[in-house]
C-alpha cells in the first residue's frame, strides 16, 4: 500500500515538475521581440528570437510585433494657406524600435495608434496648413509628405515608435465646395464655348464676305471682259460685213432680201398687206431689182398678199435671225402682219 502511496506521489511530483517547467519557458518568434515582467516590473527585452527561460508564475512575457505596422486615420478637414477647405486623408506606417519603452509610454498597439493618430493629424494640420492647394494637389505633394513624416517620427521616438512613412491617400475639397466649383468652372466653359463660336461665326462671316466680294469682281471683270470680247467681235463681224457690202453692193441687198423673203413668207396664217410696187418685191418684179422694173404697173398680186385692201408701201426687208440688218432702200411703209 505504500508503495502505491509513493507511485502516486511520484506521479504527481513529476506532472507538477512538467508542468513548472512548462511555465519557465517560451519562445520568441522571428516576427515577434518579448519584454519579460516580473510582477509588473520589467526585467529583460528579448529581440533575438530562440528558446527562453522564466521564472513560472512570477514573470509574464509581452510579445510586441516587430514588423511594420498600419496606421489608419479617418480624414480630416483642414483649411489651407490659400483659405481653402481640404479633405484629407492620410496614413502611417510605424515599427516599435524600443520596446521597453513602448510599454511605458502607451503600453499596448492600441494605446500606440490612438496616440499616434493625435501626433499624426497634428502633423498635417500644421504642414498642410502652410502650403497651398495647388502645392498639396499637384506641385509639392511629395515634399509635404516627407516632412509630415518627419515631425510624426520625431515625436514619436519617445514613444519607442520608429514612423517608417506617411502617405496622404486623397485631398479632395470638400462635397458643397466642389458642386460648386463644378458648377462655376462648367459655367466658365460655358462662356469660352460661347465666344469661341462666336469668334467662329465672326470670322465665318468675314470670310463668306470676303469671298462674295471677291466673286462680284470676278464677274463683274469676266462680264466686262466678254462685253469687250463681244463688242470686239461685232466690230469684225460689221467690219467683215461692210467689206462684203462694199465688193458686191446688189449682190448684198439681194441676199438680204432673200432672207427678208424667207423670215417674212413663211407657211402658216401669216398675210401680208402690202402693194405690189412695193420695194419688199422688187426682184420679183425685175431679176436685179432695178427701179424702173419696181415702179412698172404690176397686173397681178404678189404671192401670199391680199389685193382687197388698201395699197401701202413697205420698209426695205429686216433680218429676222442672227444675221446683220443693214437697211435696204425703201419707197414705202409695211403693212401689219396678220
Amino acid at each position: 500500500m505504500r508503495r502505491g502511496l509513493f507511485g502516486g506521489l511520484g506521479l504527481a511530483v513529476i506532472v507538477v515538475a512538467g508542468f513548472l517547467a512548462y511555465l519557465s519557458t517560451f519562445v520568441v518568434n522571428v516576427t515577434e521581440q518579448a519584454l519579460v515582467l516580473r510582477f509588473g516590473d520589467p526585467r529583460r527585452v528579448i529581440t533575438v528570437p530562440g528558446l527562453y527561460f522564466k521564472l513560472p508564475l512570477v514573470d509574464n512575457v509581452i510579445y510586441l510585433d516587430k514588423r511594420i505596422l498600419d496606421l489608419d486615420t479617418p480624414p480630416l478637414e483642414i483649411i489651407a494657406s490659400d483659405q481653402k477647405r481640404l479633405v484629407v486623408d492620410a496614413f502611417g506606417r510605424y515599427r516599435i524600435s524600443d520596446p521597453l519603452k513602448f510599454f511605458q509610454s502607451v503600453g499596448s498597439v492600441p494605446g500606440a495608434v490612438s496616440r499616434l493618430a493625435v501626433i499624426l493629424n497634428s502633423a498635417v494640420r500644421r504642414v498642410l496648413g502652410d502650403a497651398s492647394f495647388i502645392q498639396l494637389v499637384r506641385d509639392e505633394r511629395a515634399q509635404l509628405m516627407k516632412k509630415i513624416t518627419e515631425q510624426v517620427g520625431h515625436e514619436s521616438l519617445s514613444l519607442g515608435i520608429d514612423m517608417v512613412d506617411v502617405k496622404i491617400r486623397r485631398a479632395n475639397l470638400p462635397q458643397a465646395n466642389s458642386q460648386a466649383i463644378y458648377q462655376r468652372m462648367n459655367t466658365e466653359r460655358q462662356r469660352q464655348a460661347t465666344e469661341i463660336r462666336a469668334q467662329g461665326e465672326q470670322a465665318a462671316r468675314r470670310i463668306r464676305a470676303e469671298a462674295d466680294r471677291q466673286a462680284t469682281v470676278i464677274v463683274a471683270e469676266a462680264n466686262g471682259e466678254a462685253d469687250r470680247l463681244r463688242g470686239d467681235g461685232e466690230a469684225e463681224r460689221n467690219g467683215i460685213l461692210a467689206g462684203a457690202f462694199g465688193k458686191d453692193p446688189n449682190f448684198f441687198a439681194f441676199y438680204r432680201s432673200m432672207q427678208a423673203y424667207q423670215g417674212g413668207l413663211k407657211g402658216g396664217n401669216t398675210r401680208l398687206v402690202i402693194s405690189p410696187q412695193s420695194d419688199f418685191f422688187k426682184y420679183f418684179n425685175h431679176f436685179d431689182g432695178s427701179a424702173d422694173a419696181a415702179t412698172a404697173p404690176v397686173t397681178g398680186a404678189a404671192p401670199g398678199a391680199s389685193g382687197t385692201s388698201p395699197a401701202a408701201t413697205a420698209p426695205a426687208p429686216a433680218s429676222t435671225g442672227n444675221a446683220p440688218v443693214d437697211p435696204v432702200p425703201a419707197s414705202g411703209a409695211t403693212a401689219p402682219a396678220q
